[in-house]
């Protein structure tokens, strides 16, 4: 069930039976040659929406706009600063606080959001903590947790079976797969040099331009196929359900 496509009635009949919520949330930014530049936030959502619909989840709209500066140096790319970050993800949890959801499970699709998104929570727990409404107040106190769909159980050691070599930090095989599967009529086909990235690290844009010129780190994503992108979403829908009905009884 999508919040997108739902009505305000639908959405209270849902919060008289559960109040909890997947919101996916990625970035907008390039994945080299032949990855889509939505490649973060299109692998959270389809996953999630999936599994909202096979196990009669919500699923929210999808943050599609992360952090993501040191991308910035290739055309297409979108960023946050990490203020605004916080900020908006304050303002989207208290939203769907208001209404009654205590349980919000962010589907995360981009390893530069964690860092951030963990301080997120931690500015609503303050806002809890130190917000004046008092400890003993009646009100909707939401538990939010991230977890990035690659890391939910079982699923990197599913990518690193179908991608023993080249598999990479960043335009990775893996997440191409998903969005070869989720949208074949974007696959994208160019020749790569070297096959497999350099790997390494950096601090910024122009760095990352520098060192990576193409985009990629670590990675072959010519390795990526859609049937490999159909079994890597049927693992982590699974996975997903799993996890968030764990959260939701915690």
């Amino acid at each position: 069930m999508q919040l997108q496509l739902a009505t305000w009635p639908e959405v209270e009949a849902y919060l008289a039976r559960s109040s909890g919520i997947i919101v996916p949330i990625g970035s907008f930014e390039q994945h080299g040659p032949t990855g889509l530049i939505g490649t973060d936030a299109i692998c959270a959502e389809v996953i999630a929406a999936r599994a909202g619909a096979e196990a009669d989840i919500l699923v929210g709209p999808t943050f599609n706009v992360g952090v993501a500066q040191h991308h910035m140096a290739f055309p297409g790319s979108m960023t946050l600063r990490p203020a605004t970050f916080v900020a908006v993800i304050r303002d989207w949890v208290n939203s769907l606080a208001q209404h009654g959801f205590e349980k919000i499970y962010f589907l995360n699709g981009h390893g530069g959001n964690i860092a951030t998104l963990n301080s997120a929570f931690a500015e609503l727990n303050a806002d809890v903590s130190l917000g004046g409404h008092g400890i003993n107040q009646q009100r909707v106190i939401p538990d939010c947790v991230q977890q990035s769909w690659w890391l939910l159980p079982g699923i990197y050691d599913l990518c690193k079976q179908l991608y023993p070599q080249g598999h990479g930090g960043h335009a990775t095989p893996s997440e191409v797969a998903v969005t070869q599967f989720a949208y074949p009529d974007h696959i994208k086909h160019v020749p790569l040099e070297p096959e497999t990235a350099p790997s390494g690290r950096f601090t910024h844009a122009a760095q990352y331009r520098e060192k990576f010129p193409d985009g990629r780190i670590g990675s072959n994503p010519a390795l990526a196929t859609p049937e490999d992108g159909e079994r890597l979403v049927a693992a982590a829908v699974k996975a997903l359900i799993a996890d968030f009905r764990h959260f939701l009884n915690s």
